[in-house]
């Protein structure tokens, strides 16, 4: 089997070679159209905005064209590399110079390597199906012209990230993806809930995006440049605090964007959006950002094991917490919200491992990509024949009216469970093996994160099966108004008579499902993913997991079938109740995403709103009452002393002749 077969790598053979931290900046004549990969989507989101109105009719089909434009770009992009000798496949290429500021000299360039070149395959492929899905999902809206600018505008943001030659200029992509989100994720503003969505995943990020400000204010200081063969090439040097402190802003920017563990409660709500955007989110674009950012860091993070272990836990504690809160929700979108947070989990745990699990991370996040993407469509597609019903104990039963959707979701159910041989097979379990892989001869690291990984793995078979049988298994809880009813009344008013998508929905849900059950395999062979990213991560050795490969596809495949077995059971032998029942105490915690936002609130909201009344007091009572008391004062002096001033000849005669006594008085009072 793969598993067996492919070299199994440890981080202490081999770090990253320095030769790969530099890029050369003579960019072969293949390669020179890489700005069309961003200027195109960037083109559409404009066109579409300034028009406005006027392209309603045919605005769509310009943003379906203009990403799959960039998706024919970065083919080439990917043919021009191929073409090139395994060590000459990183290019810097410089647009025009940014910032000229003394010393600092930051240009705006793009980086073509493997690495980026993989994520413009993988955002502009899956992201054009999503333009061409949205057809016909938002058909009827009559804003759809301004959703596919924000599509537009999305991709060319995490293209702008992923291509960026400096943290800088990654930065501006970085903002450009959580404003996209953030207009997205409320694009039905009108209402409340999903204009608080947008606003709680927006200001989620910002906590994350102080990371990487902080992060790129230590580079600066420490090593005079932002520019990534600049930084990668001193990292070494850095001390060991300023490495670490590095790292962990980086880490804290990750976990911002990737929604993983304290920075995970905004993904959940962000199922707010239509259907499509989840799809985008969670499969090619915003949540692999976190990946990325730490894979392409990799030098920094190998210069201080302290801040890679930090890694390797929150991806960890993020792949057990999402699995939990998947395994309650009765939400079909916040299940898959959840399923997506653990398997970003996984990545995260990869990539905190070293060269050891650099190319698996990114090999995972591809085959994801794909099978993730697909099932969210059929979620979209389950909805669309569903009267935009979500709530999968309403379902039951659907694999006899939506065919195609119960066999393209299905398909991507056997690869994110990692059922040989579909994709998530030859991704998922080479991560579950290289983290039983020892670190620096310490096994009970292996044994921690391994063991976290090996359950997660059963975990996610229970939660994901149990969304596929409650939704197309199972008796009919769904009244279509025939009377014929099977689990619900006349009187739930829950009528609905599901059917299948049309064509531009169900076409790119076979192509998707095509890639969960080939791609895997196919990029596996001959180890020609882990090679091909080899220019970046570094080529390690030979290393050998705490329990033999065989013996981990084993207990991995006996508890996948177990979570299967237990989820048949319990959603499809057993009666689903319509109304949940109480559950357990951790089944109510799941339920509420573990607390998180209750957390949130008694940790930093609730503080904060404190913070901010007491500053507001102080502010009016003692600054301002000083000023004020003191201007109240003058006023009431003056109030007084103006009741002299009566108009009256007589009375200043009086007050005239008063003060002469009086200064009479005191003269002679002196004489004396």
């Amino acid at each position: 089997m793969y598993l067996a077969q492919m070299p199994s790598l440890t981080s202490l053979a081999s770090a990253v070679p320095a030769e790969t931290h530099g890029a050369s900046t003579d960019v072969p004549a293949s390669l020179q159209a890489a700005p069309l990969v961003i200027l195109l989507p960037l083109l559409g989101a404009a066109l579409l905005l300034l028009l406005g109105r006027r392209s309603d009719r045919w605005g769509h089909w310009l943003g379906v064209l203009m990403s799959a434009g960039a998706f024919v770009v970065g083919l080439i992009l990917f043919v021009g590399l191929t073409g090139l000798d395994t060590g000459d496949r990183v290019y810097d290429m410089t647009l025009f110079e940014w910032i000229p500021a003394g010393t600092l000299d930051v240009s705006a360039g793009l980086r073509i390597d493997p690495l980026s070149v993989t994520f413009v395959l993988l955002v502009t492929f899956v992201g054009s199906l999503i333009h061409i899905y949205s057809i016909a999902y938002m058909e009827h809206d009559e804003n759809r012209r301004r959703f596919f600018a924000y599509l537009n505008l999305f991709v060319a943001a995490m293209l702008v990230l992923v291509m960026a030659d400096s943290y800088l200029l990654l930065f501006v992509g970085w903002e450009g993806v959580g404003l996209a989100s953030y207009l997205l994720i409320g694009f039905w503003y009108h209402e409340r809930a999903n204009a608080v969505a947008a606003k709680k995943a927006f200001v989620m990020n910002r906590v994350g995006d102080i990371g990487l400000l902080v992060a790129m204010m230590l580079m600066l200081a420490t090593f005079g440049s932002l520019n990534f063969s600049e930084v990668f090439a001193q990292a070494p040097e850095a001390s060991a605090g300023i490495a670490t402190a590095i790292g962990l802003m980086l880490l804290l920017a990750a976990c911002g964007k990737s929604a993983q563990f304290p920075l995970q409660a905004w993904l959940g709500d962000a199922m707010a959006g239509p259907t499509p955007v989840s799809a985008l989110i969670h499969a090619a674009t915003m949540v692999t950002a976190g990946v990325y950012l730490v894979v392409r860091s990799a030098p920094v993070f190998e210069s201080t094991p302290t801040a890679q272990l930090v890694v390797v836990i929150v991806g960890a504690v993020t792949l057990i917490f999402g699995a939990i809160v998947g395994s309650a929700k009765d939400d079909i979108k916040k299940a898959l919200a959840a399923s997506t947070m653990s398997q970003i989990g996984y990545m995260i745990l990869a990539a905190g491992l070293g060269p050891v699990g650099y190319a698996f991370a990114i090999f995972h996040l591809v085959t994801h990509g794909f099978f993730k993407a697909g099932m969210f469509l059929g979620a979209g597609s389950v909805m669309h024949g569903m009267d935009d019903g979500v709530n999968m104990r309403r379902f039951g039963g659907l694999s006899r009216f939506m065919k195609v959707t119960f066999v393209t979701f299905g398909l991507g159910w056997l690869a994110i469970l990692g059922i040989p041989p579909f994709s998530g097979f030859w991704s998922k379990d080479k991560i579950i093996e290289v983290a039983f892989i020892p670190v620096d001869g310490q096994e009970w690291r292996a044994w921690v994160f391994g063991l976290a990984a090996l359950i997660g793995a059963g975990i996610t078979a229970f939660y994901m099966s149990r969304l596929f049988f409650m939704t197309f298994t199972g008796r009919r809880r769904w009244n279509d108004g025939s009377g014929s009813v099977s689990g619900a009344g006349p009187q739930d008013g829950d009528v609905r008579h599901p059917h299948e998508s049309p064509k531009l929905m169900t076409v790119p849900m076979i192509i998707l499902a095509i890639g969960s059950v080939a791609l895997g395999g196919i990029l596996a062979w001959g180890d020609m993913f882990v090679t091909w990213l080899e220019p970046v991560t570094g080529h390690a050795e030979h290393g050998e997991p705490v329990l033999a490969p065989w013996v981990l596809i084993v207990l991995t495949l006996l508890l996948v079938l177990a979570g299967i077995a237990l989820a048949w059971r319990q959603y499809t032998v057993a009666d689903v109740p319509i109304t949940p029942p109480r559950g357990s105490a951790l089944t109510r915690a799941a339920r509420k995403d573990l607390y998180q936002d209750d957390v949130n609130e008694a940790l930093v909201m609730r503080p904060g709103q404190y913070l901010t009344r007491t500053l507001v007091y102080a502010d009016k009572e003692i600054v301002d009452g000083s000023f004020m008391g003191l201007g109240a004062m003058f006023s009431r002096s003056a109030s007084v002393w103006r009741k002299a001033q009566n108009g009256y000849v007589r009375t200043y005669a009086a007050t005239i002749l008063a003060g002469l006594i009086v200064i009479v008085a005191v003269v002679l009072a002196l004489a004396s």
